[in-house]
């Protein structure tokens, strides 16, 4: 007999507070986050609930921690599996030299590119823009002979770009860190899937403040797609920590927030190599060159 999970879909008209994003975590079973469409709509929360739901005691959750809910709709689902088809399940798709599938996947996909499995349900990095525009910078470095020995990852989200350049360059360290406690969860969990967690390192961090960043410095090579305003702020910790020589991918921008982002790092000597356009998402290749 199919089971039943109750799905409840939140729609904030902006930015969920922390207080919201910590209801979600502790009153149901399995939450998420949906990219918008396009840039001008708002990410979807989604809560899901199997066996009985009952709205009055998800009211009575969010008053306790004194959360004022977003408008939200309610609808019963019925499968032999709510988990699978619901919340992990997302078609596999190839972007560069990669074929993405998700765990639900009793198998890898026949392919004759590099397969990856990951679970990005409740973490950042399934099929989005930004995440193609940043595998298929990763893989033009490839191809172009760059060989980083040290990466670091900011805002990993699923991990999906720290597996990325753990495939492309065996011979390189990776370091990932998210301000998301479930999503460094998620980043190790699916470097494990992989058996890549002996050179990806996952960890909290609110951007580059977590001291084993430092530690580690300089990176030849550093990933980031989050969303402009951090990318703009974060521009004197990416110089900082960039060896002179090495590579930037930044993304989570549109096209008219181009200009700012690549101007706050051409101000800490960094400069456009090249740009991607995808939809109106934009990633940019940056490049540290020597001081003149």
């Amino acid at each position: 007999m199919p089971s039943v999970c109750w799905q409840i879909i939140f729609r904030p008209t902006q930015e969920p507070s922390p207080a919201f994003e910590d209801f979600m975590d502790s009153f149901f079973e399995v939450s998420s986050q949906n990219y918008a469409s396009s840039p001008d709509k708002p990410d979807e929360y989604v809560g899901y609930q199997s066996g009985s739901f009952d709205e009055q005691s998800m009211l009575s959750a969010a008053r306790a921690l004194d959360v004022e809910l977003p408008p939200y709709e309610i609808s019963e689902l019925k499968s032999d599996n709510w988990l699978k088809d619901y919340v992990i399940k997302f078609p596999p798709f190839e972007v560069g030299d990669f074929c993405i599938y998700g765990i639900h996947e009793t198998a890898a996909p026949q392919t004759s590119k590099i397969p990856l499995q990951i679970y990005a349900a409740t973490a950042f990095g399934s099929d989005h823009a930004t995440t193609r525009g940043c595998i298929a910078a990763l893989c033009e470095l490839k191809h172009h002979g760059f060989a980083p020995r040290k990466i670091l990852d900011i805002g990993t989200g699923s991990g999906i770009l720290s597996l990325c350049a753990a495939s492309l360059w065996p011979q390189a360290s990776i370091f990932a860190g998210d301000i998301d406690d479930e999503a460094v969860i998620v980043a190790a969990a699916n470097a494990e899937t992989n058996r890549l967690n002996r050179r990806i390192t996952a960890f909290l961090s609110d951007g580059y403040q977590n001291p084993q960043i430092a530690a580690q410095a300089p990176y030849d090579l550093i990933l980031s797609n989050i969303l402009a305003n951090p990318l703009i702020s974060f521009a004197p910790d990416l110089s900082r920590n960039l060896a002179t020589g090495g590579y930037a991918i930044l993304s989570g921008f549109v096209n008219d927030q181009t200009s700012d982002v690549i101007a706050a790092h051409q101000a800490h000597n960094l400069k456009q190599a090249k740009l991607y356009s995808i939809d109106n998402w934009r990633v940019a290749l940056l490049h540290k060159a020597k001081k003149s």
